[in-house]
């Protein structure tokens, strides 16, 4: 027989899936109303319909909600991914080399190869960020001391290394203006047509979502899931080409969205605790609710021009990021 307690748990846990789940479908529709141009859901579903509106919003207004919540949630679990890998609450794929590492990949095909197709230039800034990543965690291996603190100022420290590289070698051939659309997140441009390669990411955040337990027992050292049985560097691998895909995908589609694998993750594990078969799913969502504020911020706040999101999430995200460090310092 279930204990009443189990029960309560059980429906606790339903009522807060119904809030979150219904909270971030009245922000999709929230971004899908918000634009220069007027959209009545009045005159979309009257006899008469406006077939501009209709075209606004299938082309325009869906794809962009449609991408902010992919983006959003695919780095939220990337960063999740990253934290357990390193063992180490405060690395994400922003704070250790691997956006730079991918824009980078996409500099050097802008450069040698130009007609390449989407998908290819993608698969040059995965392996791209795929080597950024694994040279962080050979570094990260040699430390002794691997304090909170040391470890996400050797991912700054090399993530500027990478950027600086980038940087000479677009200064070196004029392509300055075109890497900077690289290095900040910018939905305005996402159309139909233009945004379905997020869909890769979402595949493989379902595939982490499903190896969720293993993630977590590899979070735990080499040594414990070595002894459950698990290929603890076969594991690792996996996770790093994960991180390294979706943070590719997402470069590439709409550039760098900083601190959402960061501050997303911390704050559920907050609430949550450290198993990521528990909290996958909500960092998923809440990543995706975050994406979207803050992109509403950006429409609204000079509208009807709009800041990049990934200039909102930066500020948002580095004040937060200073919140929970403060937090872990006092209660240390």
């Amino acid at each position: 027989m279930h204990s009443p307690s189990r029960h309560l748990s059980a429906g606790r846990n339903a009522l807060a899936w119904t809030g979150a789940l219904a909270a971030l479908f009245a922000l999709a529709l929230w971004s899908l109303s918000v634009g220069v141009s007027d959209v009545s859901w009045n005159t979309l579903w009257s006899d008469n319909e406006d077939q501009m509106v209709a075209q606004v919003l299938m082309y325009s207004r869906l794809p962009r909600t449609l991408a902010l919540m992919l983006a959003g949630s695919a780095m939220a679990v990337a960063g999740l991914l990253m934290q357990m890998l390193a063992r180490n609450h405060f690395v994400e794929p922003s704070t250790m080399g691997t956006v730079e590492s991918a824009t980078l990949g996409i500099l050097a095909t802008m450069l040698w190869a130009p007609h390449w197709p989407v998908v290819a230039k993608m698969g040059v800034s995965a392996v791209t960020a795929l080597a950024g990543t694994a040279l962080f965690m050979a570094v990260l291996a040699r430390i002794r001391l691997r304090s909170a603190w040391i470890v996400p100022l050797v991912g700054l420290i090399l993530a500027g290394v990478i950027e600086a590289a980038t940087t000479f070698l677009a200064y070196q051939h004029d392509m300055i203006q075109s890497l900077r659309a690289f290095s900040n997140g910018d939905f305005s441009v996402v159309v139909e047509g233009r945004y379905e390669m997020l869909w890769l990411s979402l595949a493989l955040t379902a595939l982490a979502c499903l190896a969720a337990d293993r993630f977590t027992v590899a979070g735990l050292g080499e040594s414990f899931a070595t002894n459950l049985g698990l290929n603890y560097k076969r594991l690792v691998l996996q996770g790093l080409i994960v991180v390294s895909v979706v943070t590719a995908c997402i470069v590439v589609t709409v550039g760098s969205i900083p601190f959402v694998g960061l501050i997303v993750p911390n704050v559920v594990r907050l609430i949550l605790g450290d198993s990521v078969r528990r909290s996958v799913l909500w960092v998923a969502t809440a990543g995706a609710a975050l994406t979207l504020l803050c992109d509403l911020f950006g429409r609204l706040v000079i509208a009807p021009y709009e800041i990049p999101v990934g200039t909102v999430m930066g500020v948002v995200g580095s004040a937060l990021f200073l919140v929970i460090l403060l937090r872990r310092r006092a209660a240390h």
